[in-house]
């Protein structure tokens, strides 16, 4: 998210998260695009996440606090060491793997009791952000106890079959956008009332 209009038309939906990416390679990068006062105010509402990817420890905590973040989800090679070190800040750790075989499931053995979920996306030389889904199948090999969000290309067509992963939630992004960081407000809310309606 970077746009406060937009936020806002989000957040009437009622989101459980609110992702704010703060990789400066990114297209959806945040800062400069919405202050830190206003993303502040959001976590009274919903949980703001802010998208880190092989930054220190330090710059990560002094980011959430500037901004206000309650959970941050961790797109590059960041160790369980800072895991368990963002986690005890109090901070809710969600780390992400890139999953494109099954090997790819084997790394979060290193990372059980030191995340709060992992989340399973698609693997990418981007850290994310591709539009394009993974094969689902290879889940059925995840045998973790820490719940996962899944993301990774997941429309408006399969969300339901996200939904029937056994995933913890569903992480949407590029097919829920008219363009980087701006949300389309409207299939995002058809897309909710046919989920629950199932």
């Amino acid at each position: 998210m970077t746009n406060r209009r937009n936020i806002e038309e989000i957040l009437e939906l009622k989101p459980d998260y609110l992702g704010f990416i703060f990789y400066s390679k990114s297209p959806r990068y945040v800062v400069g695009k919405s202050d830190s006062s206003y993303i502040s105010t959001i976590s009274e509402r919903t949980i703001t996440t802010g998208v880190f990817v092989d930054e220190s420890a330090s710059t990560i905590l002094e980011t959430a606090d500037d901004y206000g973040l309650k959970a941050v989800q961790l797109h590059g090679n960041e160790s369980p060491q800072i895991c368990r070190h963002l986690k005890k800040s109090g901070l809710t750790v969600i780390k992400a793997f890139g999953i494109s075989t099954a090997d790819d499931i084997l790394k979060t053995k290193d990372y059980e009791g030191v995340a709060d979920f992992f989340l399973f996306d698609t693997k990418t030389d981007k850290h994310g952000g591709s539009g394009q889904t993974f094969d689902w199948n290879i889940l059925n090999e995840y045998k973790g106890k820490t719940p996962f969000f899944i993301s990774g290309g997941i429309d408006a067509d399969n969300i339901a079959e996200a939904a029937d992963t056994g995933c913890y939630a569903i992480d949407i992004n590029s097919r829920f956008e008219t363009s980087p960081g701006i949300k389309n407000a409207t299939l995002i809310k058809e897309t909710l009332n046919t989920l629950t309606n199932n």
